[in-house]
């Protein structure tokens, strides 16, 4: 029996093949169950009314309109329950039909891991990049967060940003306990240290027993700079297939690895998907 559940987030008007691949992967990885979360918003729809014509022909039109909406997010459904089921992954669908951002907060509570497309907005107006729907599920998720590109890569890599706090330490672990079996892939740990101060990282001996419990093939990489500017440097030529594990958004304060100008470059200028949890 499946001992963890995930959350895989989906726009049914706008279905991210990506997001479906990225979950099957992630839960054939750590033998999850998941939970396709079609969020049905009841406030958002894919049409706008032409405003002409009788109320008799207005009605019938939003009436055509709205049974399209709902056909197509059926068919969204159908294609998430596919993919499942060709990979072999247990899961189930989730209708929610109250406001997207409420819902997906309350199902986080119940769940181990929140999956989604990094540029979802759940409005059918264009948003910068991350969106509202994004920012709420960062500030007030109640369990890790995946955030995932348009594209699938197969992840083959994990890097991991380590400041030396307990929150960046919080990240690494759960990420561990999550995903066991990718304790197989390689691993970096980068670090960020102002000019001038020493290139050691910063715990290494008591970092060094904790990743070599987890993992079996580490890096250190420790980088010589401003964090805010680094950090982008470093990643944003890094392969797809690589997922960073960042673990400084705090819900009452954003440090220097999440606060907003850097969330927005971590979010809009790297390709691969991006792992957060809070402490």
């Amino acid at each position: 029996m499946s001992t963890k559940k995930f959350l895989a987030v989906f726009d049914g008007l706008k279905y991210s093949s990506g997001t479906a691949k990225y979950a099957v992967q992630l839960s054939g990885a750590s033998d999850a169950y998941l939970v396709g979360v079609f969020l049905d918003d009841f406030t958002y729809h894919s049409y706008s009314l032409t405003g002409r014509g009788s109320y008799e022909k207005l009605l019938a039109e939003r009436r055509a309109l709205q049974e399209a909406d709902e056909q197509t997010r059926h068919d969204s459904a159908r294609e998430f329950d596919k993919v499942c089921d060709a990979a072999g992954v247990s899961h189930i669908i989730h209708h929610d039909h109250s406001l997207a951002s409420q819902e997906i907060l309350m199902e986080s509570v119940y769940a181990d891991l929140l999956i989604a497309n990094k540029g979802e907005t759940f409005t059918q107006y264009q948003q910068e990049v991350p969106a509202s729907f994004i920012r709420d599920i960062l500030a007030g998720a109640e369990c890790p967060v995946i955030l995932v590109p348009d594209e699938f890569k197969p992840i083959n890599k994990i890097i991991m940003l380590y400041d030396g706090a307990p929150s960046s330490v919080y990240a690494i672990k759960l990420f561990s306990y999550l995903f066991p079996n990718f304790g197989q892939l390689p691993a970096e740990v980068i670090t960020v240290k102002p000019y001038g101060a020493s290139h050691h990282v910063p715990e290494s001996r008591r970092l060094n027993e904790l990743m070599d419990r987890h993992f079996k093939d580490v890096v250190y990489t420790v980088i010589e700079g401003n964090p805010d500017r680094e950090i982008i440097e470093q990643l944003k030529y890094r392969q797809q297939d690589e997922l960073i594990v960042l673990g400084a958004y705090h819900r009452t304060g954003v440090s220097r690895w999440f606060k907003p100008s850097m969330a927005d470059l971590l979010l809009t200028k790297l390709r691969a998907p991006l792992f957060v949890a809070h402490r």
